[in-house]
């Protein structure tokens, strides 16, 4: 039987996993990938926490599953569990399609958005809670959770030590503050871009040198786009060059930076002949 995939989509910061397990309940969904970690009802099935990285860029890979070895893991347990219908948290439509895509998972039959759930105060709630104070939900108890983190427990959903035995509404969450939070605001310079295009055009065969790269951010801050002008070696096939430096820039950048590539426009200024 064919898994189906759920997805919960919202940007970082607004509340998407304090209300997941709402949502996977309202949606009929067995399990929950959040941040790298797959959560079957109280358990961690498998995964190492994105919020346990020490920098956002670390924690964004893993939570789109990068490695490997974190993909078999996790491929592996959900052959095993027997679920039939799985919730994939994540901050964008095309961050779905990558996780879907690295576990090799069936699109989603569904796609659900934090603006649907939550309203307006809540969210800016949750924002501050994540900017002003550093704070990030994982929707397992802290029981489950402390083999897995290694980072500061903001505050434990419950007291274990109580006599009570009524199980508090939250005590299926736990509140932390990864490393990562005390960085504040990560800012990736257009110099660090043109570097890393730099050094993969001097690995590719029939690239001479990169004359210039320009770097435009959207407004809607939903990616960039990156414009380049080369020079290539007379004799090359100009057309395979340019596209297969534009598919391995939109790859590294994307993989090294975290940052969505929308286009890569690739300009051939003239030819060079080979020494």
């Amino acid at each position: 039987m064919t898994m189906e995939v759920v997805a919960f989509v919202g940007p970082s910061g607004t509340g998407k996993s304090h209300h997941a397990i709402g949502v996977a309940h309202d949606n009929k969904c067995d399990a929950i990938i959040d941040d790298g970690l797959l959560i079957k009802g109280t358990k961690i099935l498998a995964g190492t926490s994105a919020k346990n990285e020490e920098n956002r860029i670390q924690a964004v890979r893993r939570a789109i599953f990068t490695e490997d070895e974190h993909v078999r893991q996790v491929k592996e347990a959900l052959a095993k569990s027997g679920i039939r219908r799985l919730l994939i948290i994540a901050t964008s439509d095309n961050m779905i399609k990558k996780i879907t895509g690295r576990l090799g998972l069936e699109p989603p039959v569904k796609t659900v958005y934090i603006t649907q759930i939550a309203s307006k105060a809540e969210i800016k709630r949750a924002r501050h809670s994540r900017l002003q104070e550093g704070k990030h939900i994982v929707p397992v108890p802290s029981v489950e959770l402390k083999s897995h983190f290694t980072g500061y427990f903001a505050n434990l959903p419950y007291n274990l030590f109580s006599k009570e035995r009524k199980k508090p509404k939250d005590a299926d969450r736990s509140v932390v503050r990864p490393a990562f939070s005390f960085y504040g605001k990560l800012l990736i310079s257009d110099r660090v871009i043109e570097n890393i295009i730099q050094i993969i055009a001097k690995k590719m065969l029939g690239v001479d040198r990169v004359l210039w790269v320009s770097v435009r951010r959207r407004s809607d801050s939903k990616g960039i786009t990156i414009v380049i002008e080369v020079i290539l070696f007379y004799g090359v096939q100009v057309m395979q060059v340019t596209r297969q430096l534009q598919r391995k820039v939109k790859e590294k950048v994307e993989y090294m930076t975290a940052m969505q590539v929308k286009n890569v426009d690739v300009s051939v200024r003239s030819l060079a002949v080979k020494k």
